[in-house]
């Protein structure tokens, strides 16, 4: 059976990808996505907004795809929660490695494309919120014998340490995630 075709919002993000990462997000302008998809300029902006709206899109729906990861791990651990924080580390690390648009992102802060600084400061609440949250949700059915309070701290320490070498690896996924891993032990134990 084939899976149903993108769709135009899909195609659109996709595009805007593509010409952030090749060119910059300077070049990204709604006539150049309706060229590259083969629409109206109106029928982007129908479908997605301003160029800000454009950027809100691109991030969460990366955001989500990081999300569903890290779910995928808990859910395929269901009765090891350190090997689901290793799990989810290994692989949102794995998947940031090779995610063109995280690393547009990252070069702006390192002095490239400064107008995706945007991308990240305006999002990054809702990044570690989300992310602290889908954690949290998962824990929750695991038997972690901590004092009140000190479960949140925990999740929040270890979603930090994931996003940070996200943002700026220092090892191999899988090594970076055997240490994350480590310290979670020693906290959640």
């Amino acid at each position: 059976m084939a899976s149903a075709p993108p769709s135009l919002r899909d195609r659109l993000l996709e595009a805007a990808v593509r010409i952030m990462t090749t060119s910059g997000w300077g070049r990204v302008t709604m006539a150049r996505l309706a060229d590259d998809v083969g629409v109206s300029r109106q029928t982007v902006y129908n479908e997605i907004g301003t160029k800000n709206d454009l950027a809100e899109a691109m991030v969460m729906r990366e955001l989500d795809r990081f999300l569903a990861g890290v779910t995928r791990s808990f859910d395929e651990n269901p009765d090891d929660l350190i090997g689901a924080i290793r799990d989810s580390a290994r692989r949102v690390l794995k998947y940031a490695e090779d995610n063109a648009l995280l690393h547009a992102v990252v070069s702006a802060t390192h002095g490239a494309d400064t107008e995706l600084l945007p991308l990240l400061t305006t999002h990054s609440e809702y990044l570690l919120e989300g992310a602290k949250f889908v954690v949290a949700e998962r824990v929750a059915s695991y038997d972690v014998q901590l004092p009140e309070g000190r479960l949140e701290a925990s999740i929040d320490m270890v979603v930090r340490l994931v996003l940070s070498h996200v943002m700026q690896p220092s090892a191999t996924p899988a090594r970076t995630a055997d240490d994350i891993a480590w310290i979670a032990e020693r906290v959640l134990a």
